[in-house]
């Protein structure tokens, strides 16, 4: 994409972040990029994968992830902070997209015990797909674990349909993948630290699509290259488990710690 789009789009992005409890409109974000709302809107879907509206709200979000995590803030007031009306429809947001509730969130430090696959809408027989691949680094960066996800939007949100997580880059397989347009999304985390991380210089992020397995595809191998998270990358909600308290479990595999359905 030509660069005057690309900063077209980030000037809007940095309105969003600056304005995180305010009521945007898409006519104010388009304003800052300087284009036409049609033009705007085309032109971010383009760059992004997703609307604005999806990636502001993506990125109130992670705000109130950081803010459970830093400050003593009630739930209630965080929810105003991020730009919502209503603690109950930020609430019943915050836990469909991180995968807890903000009391759990803040409860157990931003880092899951487990996390589980969501099981397919089609019988188990129907789900015979694969995707495998090489998550390969742009720098050498260390990484003490990298977690990878199949999602159904570009926004890594929700229970991915199928998920791993690997001790550092290499070979994957993402097995039982049921017949749909996918978008694989990987994060990679620095040595001692925990699965969140969003504002951390070593956190690394790669993604892969839109694609689709099908009959008349049902085997995929990709190469993912991870880099530094971009202003115009949407960000990582789904809550990871901790690298550093499933270390162990490496040795004998990384099932149990992920909770993998069957």
């Amino acid at each position: 994409m030509n660069n005057h789009f690309v900063d077209a789009v980030e000037r809007s992005i940095i309105l969003m972040h600056e304005n995180l409890g305010e009521q945007l409109t898409v006519d104010d974000m388009a304003r800052a990029a300087m284009f036409s709302k049609f033009h705007y809107t085309r032109v971010f879907q383009r760059i992004t994968g997703i609307s604005p509206g999806r990636f502001l709200s993506a990125l109130r979000l992670q705000r109130a992830k950081t803010l459970l995590l830093s400050t003593s803030m009630n739930v209630a007031d965080i929810s105003v902070h991020v730009g919502y009306n209503s603690v109950g429809t930020f609430s019943s947001r915050f836990t469909r997209s991180v995968g807890v509730s903000p009391i759990e969130y803040r409860r157990c430090g931003g880092a899951v015990p487990r996390l589980g696959a969501t099981k397919p809408e089609r019988s188990v027989e129907a789900a015979d797909g694969v995707v495998a691949g090489v998550v390969s680094p742009c720098s050498p960066v260390a990484l003490d674990a990298i977690f990878l996800g199949l999602f159904k939007s570009r926004i890594p949100e929700g229970q991915p349909t199928s998920c791993a997580m690997l001790p550092g880059p290499g070979r994957f397989v993402l097995d039982k993948v049921p017949e749909g347009t996918w978008y694989l999304l990987c994060q990679g985390v620095g040595p001692g630290r925990g699965a969140g991380g969003e504002n951390d210089d070593v956190s690394q992020f790669g993604s892969h699509g839109p694609f689709r397995i099908g009959p008349e595809q049902k085997t995929l191998d990709v190469v993912v290259r991870l880099g530094p998270a971009r202003l115009c990358d949407p960000p990582m909600l789904l809550a990871l488990p901790d690298a550093r308290t499933i270390a162990p479990v490496r040795r004998s595999g990384w099932g149990a710690a992920l909770g993998r359905a069957a």
